[in-house]
């Protein structure tokens, strides 16, 4: 895939401003997307949209789906906008700030979709009941396993399947059957919260289009076990056959983020049947990629190293230390997933651990990979992330990610020291230490890269309290928000001219 020349920012759904504490697909997401076009901006990459839990911290990263939408994204102000909507909206959050309360805003927000579902199904208008209707039935393939998997968790007060009746973890036929009849009613209530999400994402993606933007969004590699993927699809993975835990789990080994690595914790999948992929879990990675380009216009593949080969942990391990290394489905499951869904708009998340295999693999697909100026500054002018070292124009060149920290938090923050600061400085050819995140960003711009990313953090230069991910970490992340002013007309201006002097605008 060739990237155009140009520019973007990456920040997630849930960071947005929102009057009721958190980002959505209402009106702020729209008024970001004409934010982004005012900056000359062509991208607006995200995280991953899958439902979140507070098991998981919130994380993007750890869904209980990775076909369903998050129900926390449901703009509750465009629901009222609706015909059949009868209630009255609760106050907006009287003081907007930096950080998601998801405990507070779940307790405004599901009262209202609550009597949203009750005034759809007793007052909605027949073409709105046939909308929905044609949704369940084009997504059925998803969209059953998962309204069941969350239904039955609710009753069981967990979303650990393998603790459930032996006859539910197994998926009995004729129990799944009894569970249907059971729970029929939360069944359709977590159906038409589906609904609402992808009738909401599609009005956005139609209005991004219209203004030029492109939606980069993001796939993990690994499924979490309290998933309805993982229960829906056990032949994918390997586990144990009467325990349904895995036998092995997925992460990294030690690296610049964590000295013992990172234990990631989520199943690995079963690759190869013999000498030949699984059919299931092709079949099951066809489902997923195809669906997420109805979404999206370019995906980025979380951990691409793991498809050359990835880190298998013992399941008895605390830590990543005692992983080892085994070989992934190659370049033999990219060829046989672009026959089925067709050409592939993806970039490789090629961070972390990287051998000559793994670059082979990416450059032999054609697939943009990733630098982090971050990364970039050790006294080494040979290190692969600094920009006179970048020999493949056709790749995106990050300030930083969201497991990074800001690029003010790291430069004047802990993470590095004076001789380092004034090493960072003598390279990018400026001698005063303020305002640094905009130096990092005009050497971003005048890069050879083809496509940038910006933090949305950085434009206005926040600090590192206002990072999304300290990875390692189980606790506090995935809440940095913006609030509706962060961003003025005067940043817009400053980067859309960095976009017409350096060659990054789309005109």
């Amino acid at each position: 895939m060739k990237l155009e020349r140009s520019s973007g920012v990456l920040l997630h759904i849930t960071s947005l401003p929102g009057r009721y504490g958190i980002g959505t697909l209402g009106p702020e997401a729209k008024n970001f997307a004409d934010l982004l076009a005012r900056a000359g901006m062509s991208y607006w990459q995200i995280l991953p949209v899958g439902p979140v839990d507070a098991r998981f911290d919130y994380s993007p990263y750890a869904s209980t789906s990775t076909f369903a939408g998050n129900w926390l994204f449901i703009s509750i102000e465009a629901v009222a906008e609706e015909q059949w909507f009868t209630a009255t909206l609760p106050a907006p959050t009287a003081d907007e700030n930096h950080v998601v309360s998801y405990e507070d805003v779940i307790a405004i927000t599901m009262p209202v979709l609550k009597s949203a579902y009750g005034d759809f199904f007793s007052r909605a208008p027949a073409p709105d009941i046939r909308n929905y209707e044609k949704f369940c039935a084009d997504e059925s393939s998803w969209l059953d396993d998962y309204a069941l998997y969350s239904a039955i968790a609710e009753h069981e007060g967990t979303f650990e399947w393998p603790k459930w009746d032996p006859k539910c973890a197994s998926r009995n036929p004729k129990y799944l059957s009894l569970m249907e009849q059971k729970h029929a009613d939360r069944i359709r209530f977590h159906k038409f919260l589906q609904y609402l999400f992808f009738k909401q994402w599609n009005e956005l993606k139609l209005h991004c289009k219209s203004i030029g933007i492109k939606i980069i969004g993001d796939i993990p590699i690994y499924i979490t076990l309290e998933s309805a993927d993982a229960w829906a699809n056990q032949d994918m993975l390997i586990l144990d056959d009467e325990t349904h835990q895995p036998l092995s789990v997925a992460g990294v080994p030690p690296d610049y983020f964590s000295e013992t690595g990172q234990r990631w914790g989520n199943p690995v999948y079963r690759w190869k049947k013999g000498n030949t992929l699984s059919p299931e879990t092709l079949r099951w990675w066809v489902n997923r990629i195809t669906h997420l380009e109805k979404l999206v216009d370019i995906i980025r593949i979380d951990h691409f190293r793991g498809f050359e080969a990835y880190w298998s942990i013992p399941a008895d391990e605390t830590t990543a230390i005692k992983g080892t290394w085994v070989k992934g489905p190659g370049v033999q499951f990219f060829n046989k997933l672009r026959e089925e869904a067709g050409t592939l708009r993806l970039i490789a998340e090629d961070l972390g651990v990287i051998t000559p295999e793994v670059e082979e693999l990416r450059d032999n697909l054609g697939l943009p990979g990733m630098r982090i100026l971050q990364f970039a500054f050790d006294f080494n002018n040979k290190n692969y992330y600094l920009p006179h070292n970048i020999d493949n124009h056709n790749c995106v060149l990050y300030t930083g990610t969201h497991d990074n920290n800001t690029t003010n938090g790291w430069f004047y923050g802990k993470e590095i020291d004076d001789n380092t600061r004034n090493y960072v400085l003598e390279y990018l050819g400026f001698e005063e230490w303020s305002d640094f995140n905009w130096k990092l960003i005009r050497q971003a711009y005048r890069s050879v890269a083809n496509l940038i990313i910006i933090m949305a953090q950085d434009i206005p230069g926040y600090g590192e309290e206002f990072r999304m991910n300290r990875p390692g970490t189980a606790e506090g992340n995935w809440r940095f928000k913006l609030k509706g002013d962060s961003i003025t007309e005067e940043m817009l201006l400053r980067l859309r001219r960095m976009g017409e002097i350096y060659n990054r605008l789309d005109e």
